[in-house]
């Protein structure tokens, strides 16, 4: 089955005379910039987008899985911060912010002559919260792996097919998704976060969220079979001291464990509309 899917999302990619990847390095942008590579070759291009919200790590990442893909791959600095709609960080961020990488990427590619862009947005993708579909859409992005009804699971049964690097590399947000709605995004906050996230990964604790939810309140996700190891009284009390350097006063563990959008709880259903 992953062999047939991933011919077919070749055989999408191959319409484009030229196509620019919206890539952020994860396993879904991934996937479909491997493919572009396979059906077009150089007339394919990953494009990534640098701002603070965009950790080290994941600038990173997103260089190191283009190189063993072969695609060429482009960083562009994107000024979403200074954008008083993003920074008000009401719940349409994901809109501003997209918004501004696809400007960004649309300029670019009328600059460099590239035909078409695209996004690693996945068909399981299309029943969550996310207002940068939206932007996707004002700006003409496609996503062929939501076209052809390709879910997260298939995407990396594709990803381990083509042996990528990131076919288990859990998702990754950019850091504003971590600050609670009406708390403004600020370049402070966002240092904040990926230093305190940064932190734990160095001590071996996997795919954990530093959710910042103002009034120098901390909440930390990390997966209950971690917890143990956390509650040492040593990887403690360090790091709450080190949450406290960077400007917290309160540093909570979430007994509801690891939850991806957890901070969409707080808004009614009835405005979840992409």
């Amino acid at each position: 089955m992953s062999e047939h899917l991933a011919q077919e999302l070749i055989r999408e990619l191959a319409s484009h005379s030229s196509c620019i990847v919206a890539f952020s390095g994860g396993v879904d942008s991934a996937v479909v910039a491997a493919a572009a590579y396979r059906a077009i070759g150089d007339r394919a291009v990953a494009w990534t987008g640098i701002g603070p919200a965009v950790s080290q790590s994941d600038r990173e990442a997103a260089a190191e899985v283009s190189r063993s893909i072969g695609i060429r791959h482009v960083q562009v600095e994107t000024s979403e911060i200074q954008n008083p709609d993003y920074v008000r960080n009401g719940p349409d961020r994901c809109f501003h912010c997209k918004s501004t990488l696809y400007a960004s990427i649309r300029r670019w590619a009328d600059e460099q002559g590239f035909e078409a862009i695209v996004s690693g947005t996945n068909h399981d993708d299309l029943g969550d919260y996310r207002p940068g579909l939206k932007a996707a859409s004002d700006f003409g992005v496609t996503a062929p792996l939501a076209k052809l009804g390709i879910g997260k699971d298939q995407v990396r049964e594709i990803a381990r097919l083509w042996e990528l690097s990131v076919s288990e590399k859990p998702a990754s947000p950019c850091l504003a998704s971590r600050i609670a709605y009406g708390e403004i995004v600020t370049i402070g906050r966002l240092a904040g976060i990926e230093a305190i996230e940064g932190w734990l990964a160095e001590r071996g604790f996997a795919d954990v969220r530093a959710r910042d939810h103002g009034s120098g309140l901390l909440r930390l996700e990390i997966h209950p079979s971690e917890w143990d190891r956390f509650l040492q009284q040593e990887t403690r009390v360090a790091c709450t001291a080190f949450a406290m350097e960077q400007g917290y006063k309160f540093v909570t563990l979430d007994i509801g464990g690891r939850a991806s959008g957890s901070l969409n709880r707080v808004l009614p259903s009835a405005n979840l509309k992409k």
